[in-house]
């Protein structure tokens, strides 16, 4: 029988959290996600330094270093494996991919890509999420074919936690099409994403999409008072 629910304690200590994982199934879009929730860490703490650590080393096309012009501008340090943008298959994690869990006074975001094997880089980390507050996010696109469904969502659930030995706090909607995106698919997504939190247990906390393509009157929550991350295009493709 699949453990879907993470309903053990999350591990985590008491407080505010400090660093923000986020993970997903191939193609749900997390490093779009990643790039634009350390750009609102930002906005919303402008004297703390925060950190972007580009956790793909399994799949070098759609990354969030790619984003780095736009980051740098706002100040927020980049990390990223050797060789990022390379396109060599064999990229490694270096020693400032530490950098978040030993700066107190810094807020951080890990976009881990590669799904199960990449979830596995959090494994390896395991003993340094023990003193930190931290929250792991699972992105889901819906338009997805392994999360297209309650079902299907909860046993990516199952096997992301399984491989990072990390429970998983809260659940994305960034269900897409990318530039074909309208307010059509996050309500669409509505249902799924909540039959996909009851069967599991993990919460709907966010759901995201490109800003020109939401509608105004939504602000910060969409039309079911989910929280919203109205984003901008930065991810790109490196062919």
């Amino acid at each position: 029988m699949i453990n879907y629910a993470d309903r053990e304690p999350s591990g985590e200590t008491a407080g505010p959290p400090r660093l923000y994982v986020f993970i997903g199934a191939y193609g749900s879009g997390k490093s779009e996600v990643s790039v634009h929730f350390a750009r609102k860490l930002r906005r919303e703490n402008p004297d703390r330094k925060v950190l972007l650590a580009d956790l793909d080393i399994v799949n070098p096309f759609f990354r969030s270093a790619d984003a780095k012009e736009i980051l740098e501008k706002e100040n927020i340090r980049l990390i990223a494996p050797n060789d990022v943008n390379s396109n060599v298959e064999a990229q490694t994690v270096t020693g400032e991919m530490y950098a978040i869990f030993d700066d107190e006074e810094s807020l951080g975001v890990f976009d881990i890509g590669g799904e199960d094997l990449g979830a596995r880089i959090l494994s390896s980390m395991r003993s340094r999420f023990k003193d930190i507050e931290y929250r792991v996010y699972m992105v889901v696109n819906t338009l997805r074919p392994f999360t297209s469904d309650a079902k299907s969502i909860a046993e990516m659930a199952s096997e992301l936690k399984a491989a990072s030995g990390l429970p998983i706090h809260g659940l994305i909607d960034n269900t897409n099409l990318l530039s074909e995106t309208a307010e059509d698919e996050l309500v669409h997504s509505y249902p799924i994403l909540a039959e996909a939190a009851v069967l599991t247990g993990i919460p709907l906390v966010y759901a995201s999409g490109l800003d020109d393509r939401l509608p105004k009157n939504w602000l910060d929550k969409t039309d079911h008072g989910i929280p919203l991350l109205r984003m901008q295009r930065s991810v790109l493709y490196n062919d």
